[in-house]
């Protein structure tokens, strides 16, 4: 029996929201162990987090030198890292698990600037080791199921994509741990709701519709008064389709639209139907056709794709959602590190194209620069 790959964690401990999901989801397929980590820079607190996550009391280490040193050691060390830290930590961090030898996955946005996501790709391609991005919503299996279909030709030659992620839980005052540093530019870095959920719905679009964004119109607005960073973005996009004019898009991504939770959502349109699926409700993908048809695919169903099929826990009618499709990709990336191949995860390149999004919408919107090119 191929034994569980063992995971180091830097980053989420006390108070944190993200820590937990990264653990359950690499935990769901048996696959992978949390067995390490340096869960805060305060090495009683990392300790704290240690035992809630009942790992060994001395693989909580109180600084990344310790733990490499410390798990480099053991017979059993750490395979991989895992970061689910603040943007402003994760170039550090994955320097210095690369450097150490060690895979590494990481949340998103890759880095807090454009610059920073350069420097690590450099490091990634120099350290020839597996590399992940946990652009979450790529792992959810009717998304998959969208991709192979439009990739089929199923609803034609695409001609509109409206990406939106509405959430209203940072209508008023940023209070708590994880409101306080998304709006503090030394932890966010260069963006706000942009590169919280914007970057969401940006690789969402360019992952299910397989077209690259070419052009963008940015108009980002910091709307809470006395707030650093943008907490509400309208962007019109151009797509590549092969035709002269390419596709149109627009992706809107706000985090102050009172009342909205989590309401991601994908539509695309083409010459020969259309494609939506909704975030909160994720277990249903509508397609239209163009005689007026409309079918509703429901995961788990014998009618899906092997991208899809194979992502899939329970039969139809067993909802599966968030923590599922985390798990997905780490699947992926346990995949990759046995020497595997992993496909549909998104890696540094998407990363690094995230990140240029980032910084495209934000300095063409304080620019108002109107249209600008999206390089990359």
């Amino acid at each position: 029996m191929v034994r569980r790959l063992r995971m180091g964690m830097i980053g989420g401990g006390p108070g944190a929201f993200i820590g937990p999901v990264h653990r359950f989801a690499a935990e769901m397929d048996r696959e992978i162990e949390l067995v390490a980590g340096v869960f805060s820079s305060d090495a009683a607190r990392s300790a704290a987090a240690g035992e809630s996550y009942r790992i060994d009391p001395a693989r909580a280490y109180p600084s990344l030198d310790a733990m490499f040193a410390g798990e480099a050691a053991r017979d059993d060390g750490i395979d991989f890292v895992s970061i689910v830290t603040p943007n402003h930590n994760h170039l550090p961090s994955a320097r210095a698990a690369l450097a150490a030898g060690l895979p590494v996955i990481t949340d998103k946005p890759l880095t807090a600037t454009l610059a920073e996501a350069h420097e690590l790709a450099g490091l990634v391609a120099s350290a020839g080791l597996p590399f992940g991005v946990t652009y979450t919503y790529s792992g959810y299996p009717l998304v998959r199921e969208a991709r192979a279909r439009i990739a089929a030709g199923e609803i034609g030659t695409i001609r509109k994509v409206v990406v939106e992620y509405p959430q209203g839980w940072l209508a008023g005052e940023a209070v708590g741990k994880q409101a306080e540093w998304r709006v503090d530019p030394t932890k966010a870095g260069l963006g706000g709701c942009i590169g919280d959920i914007g970057v969401h719905a940006f690789q969402l679009a360019e992952f299910v519709t397989g077209l690259r964004v070419t052009e963008m119109l940015a108009d980002l607005g910091a709307v809470v008064p006395g707030r650093l960073l943008d907490d509400d973005c309208t962007i019109l996009l151009r797509f590549d389709n092969g035709q002269p004019g390419g596709a149109r898009g627009v992706l809107l991504a706000s985090q102050i639209e009172v009342g909205e939770l989590n309401g991601l959502r994908i539509r695309a349109y083409g010459d020969k139907g259309g494609i939506v699926w909704k975030q909160e409700v994720p277990n249903t993908l509508t397609m239209h056709s163009l005689d007026g048809r409309t079918e509703i695919i429901h995961a788990g169903g014998s009618q899906l794709g092997p991208d899809a099929a194979s992502r899939t826990r329970t039969p139809a009618g067993h909802p599966e959602g968030y923590l599922e499709a985390f798990a997905n990709l780490y699947r992926d990336f346990a995949a990759l590190v046995r020497g595997e191949t992993a496909p549909l995860l998104p890696g540094i390149a998407d990363g690094v194209r995230g990140m240029t999004f980032i910084d495209t919408a934000v300095s063409a919107s304080r620019a108002k620069a109107g249209w600008v090119k999206l390089e990359g």
